[in-house]
């Protein structure tokens, strides 16, 4: 397969993943009846008009990907991003619909998915218009990830919510904040996580849950300046 065959696929995918969710309803986030064990919320999802971002990150895609068919030149370390982007832009094609059907399934599909948006992030080039885009998807689901688990695990009575959410909100910063120090110039990665973190901390002082807000503040404050520390030290 070609380059530019390469390269007008992945505009096709993000062009379907953009289309996906008129398909399916929308999705702002897991339902409680989906679970066998129901709960008031679940500490760790972000407030509903937090997952509107996905507009942006839709339109994002699908203007990157269309520049890196039209000007492949000015994009070349497109290349190296193409495979794990397109392997995760395909499972996103199903996994709304996944979402509502079988909360485990979506589960189990938005972790390749989120490695394959993280490999896309180490890999591409070092141009803003070509890192912009995959670092905004990257980053969400980078929180979406925790924040699937941390319901899943709920949901099914494996831990407590808030455990569930203190644990969940721990990894995905961990994870985060490795990302961040190994690319720390594609801002919009962490741009992702943080208005994600920041969805959260809306979601629980709305509810009153000031500890998890302020695990959540922290950790955008972390992920604001860790990595330009750690990269200092390379």
């Amino acid at each position: 397969m070609n380059e530019r065959i390469k390269r007008l696929s992945i505009l096709i995918l993000a062009v379907g993943f953009a289309a996906s969710p008129i398909f399916s309803n929308g999705f702002g986030g897991f339902y409680r009846e989906s679970f066998p064990m129901q709960v008031d919320r679940w500490p760790a999802q972000p407030v509903g008009w937090a997952f509107s971002v996905w507009g942006l990150i839709y339109l994002a895609l699908i203007a990157t990907a269309a520049w890196a068919v039209l000007r492949p030149a000015t994009m070349p370390g497109w290349s190296r991003a193409i495979h794990p982007l397109g392997l995760s832009l395909f499972i996103g094609l199903f996994w709304i619909e996944a979402a509502f059907r079988s909360p485990i399934l979506a589960t189990a599909m938005i972790l390749p998915m989120t490695a394959g948006a993280i490999a896309a992030v180490l890999r591409v080039g070092s141009g803003l218009w070509e890192q912009a885009a995959l670092g905004l998807y990257a980053g969400w689901l980078t929180a979406a990830s925790g924040v699937a688990l941390s319901v899943v695990a709920t949901g099914y009575g494996v831990l407590p919510p808030r455990i569930a959410a203190i644990a969940l909100i721990g990894v995905v910063l961990a994870v985060a904040v490795a990302i961040a120090a190994r690319r720390p110039r594609v801002w919009s990665y962490r741009a992702g996580v943080i208005w994600a973190l920041f969805g959260i901390i809306a979601a629980n002082l709305s509810a009153g849950d000031g500890a998890i807000a302020a695990i959540c503040g922290a950790g955008m404050v972390a992920l604001f300046f860790a990595p330009r520390l750690l990269a200092g030290h390379r």
